[in-house]
Formats: structure tokens, C-alpha cells, sequence
């Protein structure tokens, strides 16, 4: 018996806060994001099952003061 392909649980806004290690987005270690596609599907599923309390512990900037966001509004300023 295989064991379940979990998808990613990234929301496409990948920015590693300084102070916890975990991206605004998914809540994954830097570590945990490169790794992915090379852990088995328990190794996955550990890694998910930590994602509620860490995004829920984490104070995220408003959404506007991402560092990519900052970027694409002063490209886009005129």
C-alpha cells in the first residue's frame, strides 16, 4: 500500500519571518520548503500537522507590507 502524494500547502506567498523561521504563507522552515518533494508522505503529513498552531502563533504584517508586494507597488509607481 502506497502512502498518500500530499500537495503542497503553499498559498504562493513565500516570505520567511526573521524571528520564527516559518514562511507568512504556509507556515513551513525554509528547510521544510526545500525538502518537499523529497519527503515521504508520513514525513508530509508530520510537517501539516504543525502548520495550524505555527501560523496560528505567528504575528503576519498587514498584507500590503510583504516584501514582494512593496517591490511590485514601487515597480509600478509612477
Amino acid at each position: 500500500m502506497s502512502t498518500p502524494a500530499y500537495d503542497s500547502p503553499c498559498i504562493l506567498v513565500c516570505v520567511i519571518d526573521r524571528r520564527s523561521g516559518y514562511c507568512f504563507g504556509c507556515g513551513r522552515t525554509g528547510q521544510e520548503i526545500a525538502r518537499w518533494m523529497l519527503m515521504s508522505g508520513e514525513e508530509r503529513r508530520a510537517v501539516l500537522d504543525c502548520l495550524p498552531p505555527r501560523l496560528a502563533g505567528m504575528e503576519r504584517p498587514p498584507s500590503g507590507d510583504l516584501p514582494q508586494r512593496r517591490a511590485g507597488r514601487a515597480g509600478s509607481e509612477v
